[in-house]
């Protein structure tokens, strides 16, 4: 019997943000949205992505005879140059070759039992702090049966679970995830659909009716808010948002909301990807915002954190 694989870009230890204790965190690679803050652009598409630190790079040539797709050449200056309509194929020749490690491939499939090995590795922090696995992205929604096989292992070795989502999936496929899950991290973006459309690049009737659902059935969620200053603060979306999760304040399963402050931790990662940052202007939140948007929902009676990467 073959083994299940995942596709994933990362797997992160020690992270303190993402669940309760310290967790181990597993990046699934593609993403059904286009979130234009995105702090994993890596993560975004399935296959393999070639990030290139432009001032690490020193145009020896290392990359070019050793890629079977002809991704990296140089131009007439004798610049390294990347053919960013050439898929790269993930086998990291280049990655080996450059001696100034100004080159990363992301994207690799591994086998479950690889990765459960990685997580297995911290064991002694998950049970000294009520930690464990968190699984996110990308989103981990889209490979539900490499989620569900990763999940079911965990649980079978006494190891909490987490999925941080975008929700956006069908039904059936969360129903079935959220069986293996102890806690959802679950991203809500914008309330008003056509907003969420130009945020996101989809609606987000199918995300809120997921939310909904497991709140009502009574799965661990707690919901959180990426906050860009002047895109989603407004006082009326957070009274929607708050009036829309306001009937399961009573309910045990819902554990509150987290305040994600917009950071620009991933805008690096644009440039190295050969991509335009989408986001216009300064969308960090001042603390008097953050202190205005704390209010709001506990003047709805809703419990918050904010969390600060």
């Amino acid at each position: 019997m073959i083994e299940r694989k995942a596709q994933i870009f990362n797997i992160q230890k020690y992270n303190m943000y993402d669940g309760p204790g310290v967790r181990t965190m597993v990046f699934f690679q593609g993403c059904p949205l286009r979130c234009l803050w995105c702090s994993n652009p890596e993560g975004q598409r399935r296959g393999h992505q070639v990030l290139l630190k432009a001032g690490q790079c020193v145009n020896c040539g290392a990359c070019v005879p050793v890629c079977p797709v002809n991704i990296h050449g140089t131009d007439a200056a004798g610049r390294h140059v990347i053919a960013r309509n050439v898929e790269c194929v993930g086998c990291r020749k280049c990655e080996q070759a450059c001696p100034e490690s100004a080159l990363a491939i992301t994207g690799e499939n591994r086998s479950i039992s690889d990765i459960l090995n990685v997580v297995e590795e911290d064991r002694p922090f998950y049970e000294t702090s009520g930690g464990g696995v968190t699984l996110s992205g990308g989103e981990v929604l889209a490979q539900p049966e490499a989620a569900i096989s990763l999940l079911q292992a965990c649980r079978q070795r006494g190891i909490n679970t987490a999925v941080e989502t975008c929700g956006y999936a069908r039904p059936e496929v969360l129903a079935r995830v959220a069986e293996h899950v102890d806690l959802f991290l679950y991203d809500v973006k914008h309330m008003d659909s056509d907003a969420h459309h130009r945020l996101t690049g989809v609606r987000n009737e199918t995300i809120l009716e997921n939310l909904g659902w497991l709140l009502e059935n009574r799965y661990n969620v707690k919901v959180r808010l990426p906050l860009l200053k002047g895109l989603n603060d407004g006082e009326a979306e957070l009274n929607l948002l708050a009036e829309f999760l306001k009937p399961h304040q009573g309910f045990k399963n819902f554990k509150g909301v987290d305040l994600l402050p917009y950071h620009k931790m991933g805008v690096s990662k644009y440039d190295q990807l050969g991509w335009d940052y989408p986001v216009e202007g300064d969308p960090v939140l001042g603390e008097d915002d953050i202190a205005r948007i704390r209010q709001t929902f506990e003047r709805h009676g809703l419990s918050v954190t904010v969390i600060r990467h």
